[in-house]
């Protein structure tokens, strides 16, 4: 659990991140450098985050690019994958929730979660994702470095 202030805003309360793995936290199937380590580190105290990677998984890799990493893979059947990804943040609890992604697919669990971060890398981002998000970051390590220094988050939503 990590409590992240925002100033003049309302506090977050995170539990759970929930990560996009094709276009967000991968490329062409492969982890995007550096992603192994902030997942460990998100996971560690003082952020504490459980963190979740959901996927069509379509070019057959998520499974074993993430063997030994502290998350949990939820891969989603063929068919609105958008809806999926919305119902897997909500049985974790949105309000306590974090949600990463780029695709249209993603556009849902973004406007859901407590947090919703887009990311535009090698894939590009969809305007309904961007449109859907909180906030907005070049790539994953950006993203991801959001939460591993909360300053930074602060410092992005403060009124």
């Amino acid at each position: 659990m990590a409590i992240f202030a925002i100033p003049g805003g309302e506090a977050l309360d995170l539990r759970h991140l929930v990560l996009d793995y094709n276009g967000t936290v991968a490329l062409d199937g492969a982890l995007a450098p550096g992603v192994a380590r902030l997942i460990r580190l998100l996971a560690e105290p003082p952020s504490g985050l459980a963190l979740h990677v959901v996927t069509a998984d379509t070019f057959g890799t998520a499974k074993t690019a993430l063997q030994g990493l502290p998350c949990r893979l939820a891969v989603l059947g063929p068919g609105r994958q958008d809806e999926a990804k919305l119902a897997y943040v909500r049985s974790l609890g949105a309000r306590h929730a974090a949600a990463v992604g780029n695709g249209r697919n993603d556009r849902l669990m973004l406007r859901e979660a407590a947090l919703g971060i887009a990311v535009v890398g090698g894939e590009g981002a969809s305007a309904e994702a961007l449109a859907a998000a909180n906030v907005v970051c070049r790539d994953i390590g950006d993203a991801l470095g959001l939460l591993a220094y909360p300053l930074r988050l602060a410092a992005t939503l403060r009124l």
